[in-house]
């Protein structure tokens, strides 16, 4: 990557998007576009040994800000072209942001959504009017579908980062962060195809050249991580971040992150649920795995940020409510609160009773009971008991565990 130390002041005039561009962007979009807040974290601040700020752009109307770089390009459109309609690829927030405001514009739009995309993504998009069409199974086998689809009708193709003008829309989210709080040191900011972090940069960098900025992409798709690198990282499987989950990364976007950005991390899907579960658990805000990346790759290794001011994108907040759910309950089990044991007993009256005596005692509280007789190696008068139970911590599960021992139980995490 660039040399990007705090003396060295960034060349802007080579990108296709300029700290101009950004500016005119903020105003096209101004009073259509929320500018969210940009708050101080003490809890955690505390938490990750740094003065953190939070940008919650998962208070957008929908709860992404693809709001921006999408109503931008809009915006440019000539009557002729919104008369023709457009057309989007997205695996939900870009989607979102072009079908609500191509309909407050009263523009026709379709979008193409790749199989497997969050059905709570599917259905906003379809409430704010535009026509979905779900296939492909990646994002690059529903971009072909959407430019074949928008070139049969004569529709204009709105990329959902790979664009000059999406990228300066995005863009004004830099701005805002600095406007805000301008003594910042590094900016975190997560990346899919590249579209929010290449704007961020190059409006930031204009404003503050020595500000580092950080990218964050999932283990499990570092296509942007493989471009800067020239690395061969594989990109596969199912990801709490989807909306990051891009194979192929824009050569606009490559470019400027190569050129602007310091470095760039990647986050494995432990880091990006604990993070979710710990934005929901302390701020109080519902933030995506994508949403999310930032503060896990803040997390995962605190002694990179430590001392140092940091400002957090908190770039969407659309999640399945039985993800949330799902999150929730394995970090729960993670934090030693909700555990698993079988215990081996012997198959008759009262034996139910005194475990759950015991667990009492421990102060433990019974969530599930389950006896298997049937698939179990045990002999025939004896029974595998299954308990879920809630603890206070990894240390008072400990105690519990400890206490059923004493009293010749053979109980074991499973």
């Amino acid at each position: 990557m660039a040399d990007l130390s705090p003396s060295v002041v960034p060349d802007l005039s080579g990108f296709p998007v300029t700290p101009a561009d950004i500016q005119a962007a903020a105003e096209s979009i101004h009073g259509a576009v929320v500018e969210t807040p940009c708050s101080y974290s003490r809890t955690l601040s505390n938490i990750c040994g740094c003065d953190l700020w939070l940008k919650f752009e998962n208070l957008q109307f929908t709860s992404s800000f693809k709001e921006r770089g999408a109503l931008n390009r809009l915006n440019a459109l000539t009557p002729e072209e919104r008369a023709r309609g457009v057309v989007a690829m997205s695996a939900g927030n870009h989607a979102q942001g072009v079908a609500y405001h191509a309909r407050r514009l009263g523009i026709p739009a379709t979008i193409v959504m790749p199989v497997g995309t969050p059905m709570v993504k599917v259905e906003n998009t379809r409430h704010h009017g535009a026509e979905v069409v779900v296939t492909g199974a990646t994002l690059e086998e529903a971009a072909a579908f959407a430019r074949s689809h928008g070139e049969a009708r004569g529709m204009i193709f709105v990329h959902p980062y790979d664009d000059p003008l999406v990228i300066a829309g995005q863009g004004t989210v830099g701005l805002e962060i600095l406007k805000a709080v301008p003594e910042l040191d590094t900016l975190v900011v997560p990346i899919g195809g590249g579209g929010l972090i290449s704007g961020i940069a190059i409006a930031a960098k204009s404003l503050k050249p020595s500000l580092r900025i950080l990218g964050v992409e999932a283990w499990l798709y570092p296509s942007m991580y493989n471009a800067i690198h020239g690395g061969n990282l594989p990109a596969r499987g199912d990801t709490l971040a989807e909306g990051i989950a891009v194979k192929s990364p824009g050569k606009i976007t490559t470019e400027i992150v190569r050129g602007l950005v310091d470095d760039i991390a990647l986050v494995n899907e432990t880091e990006l649920e604990r993070a979710v579960a710990t934005l929901i658990a302390i701020e109080k805000t519902v933030v995506e795995g994508a949403g999310a990346a930032g503060l896990a790759a803040i997390m995962s290794d605190p002694a990179r940020f430590a001392g140092e001011k940091v400002g957090l994108v908190l770039s969407g907040g659309n999640i399945d409510t039985r993800l949330i759910a799902s999150v929730l309950t394995r970090e729960l089990a993670r934090e030693g609160r909700l555990t698993q044991l079988s215990l081996d007993i012997p198959d008759r009256p009262g034996q139910l009773a005194a475990v759950a005596s015991l667990l009492a005692e421990a102060g433990a509280n019974i969530i599930e009971v389950s006896h298997q007789r049937t698939f179990s190696d045990l002999p025939a008068k004896a029974t595998l008991l299954q308990l879920v139970i809630e603890t206070r911590d990894s240390a008072h599960l400990d105690e519990v565990m400890a206490k059923l021992g004493a009293s010749g139980l053979s109980a074991r995490c499973t």
